[in-house]
């Protein structure tokens, strides 16, 4: 039979309301007495019952995670680094997939309102107004990942997209690429995309190839729909040698689209990605890519939410997580 909290203050003889001051307040317990009930816990190897804590402290011990697509691979990353935050900080996690969807992350929101999740994490989506009216209305702390608003103050974590996207972009001007086109996101659901288009054209800008501003051809989410704006750009644009891809899946769609074309990668077109998914080194050619730490992103993420539910406030509210360019096959000189 499992241990009780009972019979850990029985063997420590001090009362219930030490054990638990000890669990979670150690400090406000006096070294004898605390003494006593971290032996009495080792011995009978008791662990303390979320559902009873939640009772005692009128918390749920539980955070909520809002994704927009879990099928992509970007946020199985983010998902690991944020459950293992959580384990480490006695939290479970609650995932709910919105497919950006405006009416499901609402209810979700209601969800969680209901299960008295402790906070949300806010992932890679545009912060709609209704959205934060909704969290707030329901009293649940939450912060961003991948994504940040300039509306309201809402503690975030991301990468700078536009910085990122900018290093891809000037690698391969110095390769030697004059001719370059863009596969980017749809402005309209996204919130990394136009700052990735702001760091294309500020690179071709830059170094006096303005005339490749409009080769930029967009998309959804999907590997097919790049596999179509691939398409859509290269017969508009048969010269270009090279293309930024905003993600790893829009890269492989490209040279999908290409090798279906005859068209080798990296002997005719070099093609730089964005995220450095499992898949990329898997991928032939293996992807040169933007690595995003997704990974620290979601165990950051936890983190700050944690700080946020016990102290109120977070000591750095907009966090810049490095990018690095991870070079591989699918790129080469011109």
């Amino acid at each position: 039979m499992k241990p009780t909290i009972r019979d850990v203050a029985k063997m420590a003889e001090v009362s219930i309301s030490t054990v638990s001051r000890v669990m979670n307040a150690p400090d406000r317990v006096v070294e004898s007495k605390r003494n006593r009930v971290l032996e009495a816990i080792d011995t009978l190897q008791y662990q303390p019952n979320s559902f009873a804590r939640g009772l005692i402290y009128k918390k749920s011990f539980t955070l909520g995670l809002l994704i927009p697509d879990i099928e992509n691979l970007f946020f199985a990353g983010v998902i690991r680094g944020m459950q293992d935050a959580c384990i480490k900080l006695g939290y479970s996690l609650m995932i709910c997939n919105t497919d950006r969807d405006k009416d499901r992350l609402l209810s979700y929101i209601d969800t969680f309102h209901e299960k008295q999740v402790d906070g949300v994490v806010f992932a890679s989506d545009i912060l709609y107004p209704e959205y934060y009216e909704k969290l707030v209305g329901c009293r649940i702390p939450f912060v961003l990942v991948s994504t940040h608003s300039d509306e309201y103050d809402i503690p975030c974590v991301e990468i700078d997209d536009e910085m990122a996207a900018y290093d891809a972009v000037k690698f391969l001007i110095e390769l030697g690429h004059k001719e370059l086109g863009m596969i980017g996101f749809n402005h309209a659901d996204s919130v990394s995309g136009p700052p990735r288009s702001r760091g294309f054209v500020r690179a071709v800008k830059e170094f006096g190839l303005d005339h490749n501003i409009q080769n930029i051809a967009y998309a959804s989410h999907r590997f097919e729909h790049a596999y179509q704006a691939a398409h859509e750009l290269f017969t508009d644009h048969p010269n270009l040698t090279a293309i930024f891809c905003v993600s790893d899946e829009f890269a492989m769609g490209v040279i999908s689209y290409l090798k279906d074309r005859n068209i080798l990668v990296p002997g005719q077109v070099s093609v730089v990605g964005f995220d450095n998914l499992r898949m990329s080194s898997m991928f032939v050619p293996k992807l040169t890519t933007v690595a995003q730490p997704m990974y620290e992103l979601g165990q950051r993420a936890a983190e700050k939410l944690h700080e946020l539910l016990t102290t109120g406030m977070v000591q750095i509210s907009k966090e810049k997580m490095d990018h690095k360019l991870i070079i591989r096959e699918s790129s080469r000189e011109k």
